[in-house]
């Protein structure tokens, strides 16, 4: 058994498609319509066949609840591994991604959290 499917939710799926494809640089893997909404997936260009993002509507109550309150918390969605933190932040920041952690070392790991612009704090890790 292996994960093919991960998904994020959302506000606003076109936004959210711009963001995740223009800023971090995804590939937009599937885009389906499906009534009122669409199926967008997106794939890592370093591995396009590998795990994709699904872009999903939070237009569930319970999912708009779920995303708002992780956010006030400051909990991630998700996380996203890099090669090189610094490098990857330093290339976010200059595309205008806002990040609420700058690089910080904690253990084995080197973490930074930033915000989609979705309803979500992503955070990136250099292991």
């Amino acid at each position: 058994m292996r994960i093919i499917v991960n998904s994020i939710f959302v506000e606003d799926q076109d936004q959210a498609l711009a963001f995740y494809t223009d800023k971090l640089g995804f590939i937009k893997k599937h885009d389906i319509p499906t009534g009122k909404f669409r199926w967008i997936t997106l794939a890592s260009p370093e591995d396009e066949g590998g795990c994709e993002l699904l872009l999903e509507p939070n237009e569930h109550p319970a999912a708009k609840e779920y995303q708002q309150k992780i956010f006030s918390d400051g909990i991630p969605a998700t996380m996203f591994a890099v090669t090189d933190i610094h490098e990857e932040y330093n290339r976010l920041v200059e595309k205008g991604v806002e990040f609420t952690m700058q690089p910080t070392e904690m253990g084995t790991i080197t973490m930074a959290v930033f915000d989609d612009t979705c309803g979500n704090l992503i955070q990136i890790v250099q292991q």
